[in-house]
């Protein structure tokens, strides 16, 4: 009786680990596609018919195609590389960083690591600036609505930063990327209700701002590590999630920019909810400025998980950098025997 118990909870056990002995992992193609666009569907798609102006009908659109082309081909060759070894069973990456070690090593991951935490912090940074702009839009809004449009309605933006910030030290306590899927939902959301009302009023990013628009690597690892273990394998997964996401990425981005192209040709302004000079319909414009805040609150997280992550395992081991932590899998050949 005891020993059936025994096995009865050890079984029950291991129904809430992985096969590295985490906490089992319950991440679907739909919550990382979420994960995806909260980090690649950015407030620069408010410039996108900025770009196309200084680039044209044909090349604008032309190298949106392209970057969506190499978005997905460059994320389906990291997806591959979750797992060293065996797809199935091999030991898994479950950072970045642990992905550059596990197949480049040697000093080349201090020199990728150095490149992804800068873009992290720098993301991070600019994420802040860029909330703290739509919520003094907000208030500029509502100030020539009650005073006129002659009105100075001079906003500062620093009380609005500090704002973000303490909002973002708040969800910066969610421990990990797993616990953090409801948030990127929301904020995905958020993103499509923005960039659908600057669709409707002609919506704005060049060659550069285009590549930036489509970046989301620096975090694809860790948001594959959020997907529930095999079978299918968490690569299949994350390759179906990219397509999904790099599609309505692109058909966003595409119809963003002709839209605002066609909408004001070259004087498509660089972004057209807080710099073209809209004072009305105020409501509108509030809408999509606090969605923009609302979506840079979950994205924020999404580049500042792995970051925040890096810091606590440095912490923990004493300023010293961190080595990759991941275990074999205990997994079991799927393969029939052959009986003799």
């Amino acid at each position: 009786m005891d020993a059936s118990l025994e096995v009865g909870y050890e079984q029950g056990s291991a129904l809430l680990v992985d096969d590295d002995g985490r906490p089992r992992r319950t991440g679907t193609m739909w919550t990382a596609s979420a994960h995806i666009i909260t980090a690649v569907i950015g407030s620069g798609v408010l410039s996108l018919a900025w770009s196309i102006a200084q680039l044209g009908w044909v090349a604008g659109p032309a190298m949106m195609i392209l970057f969506a082309f190499v978005t997905y081909y460059t994320s389906t060759l990291l997806a591959d590389c979750y797992r060293s070894g065996d797809p199935l069973c091999g030991k898994r990456n479950y950072t970045y960083m642990d992905a550059v070690r596990a197949y480049l090593g040697g000093f080349k991951v201090k020199i990728c690591g150095y490149i992804q935490y800068i873009n992290l912090f720098g993301t991070a940074v600019g994420y802040t600036i860029a909330a703290s702009i739509s919520m003094t839009a907000i208030k500029r809004a509502n100030c020539f609505h009650e005073k006129g449009e002659s009105s100075g309605c001079h906003t500062s933006s620093n009380p609005y930063m500090i704002l973000f910030g303490i909002t973002e030290i708040v969800f910066s306590q969610i421990p990990n990327f797993n616990e953090v899927w409801w948030l990127s939902i929301v904020a995905a959301v958020m993103s499509f209700t923005y960039s659908a009302i600057g669709l409707g009023l002609g919506v704005a990013q060049a060659i550069g701002d285009i590549a930036f628009a489509y970046s989301y690597s620096t975090v694809l690892v860790e948001i594959q590590d959020t997907i529930k273990s095999p079978p299918p394998s968490e690569a299949k997964v994350m390759k179906r999630a990219t397509v999904v996401s790099v599609a309505v990425t692109t058909l966003f981005y595409t119809l963003c920019g002709s839209m605002g192209y066609a909408a004001f040709g070259d004087a498509a302004p660089g972004n057209l909810l807080t710099g073209f000079g809209f004072y009305s319909p105020y409501w509108l414009l509030d809408i999509a400025n606090a969605a923009i805040v609302i979506h840079l609150v979950g994205a924020y997280q999404v580049f500042c998980q792995p970051l925040f992550a890096f810091v606590e395992k440095w912490a923990r081991r004493g300023g010293q950098s961190p080595s990759s932590s991941g275990r074999s899998s205990r997994c079991r050949s799927r393969r029939p025997r052959n009986i003799s």
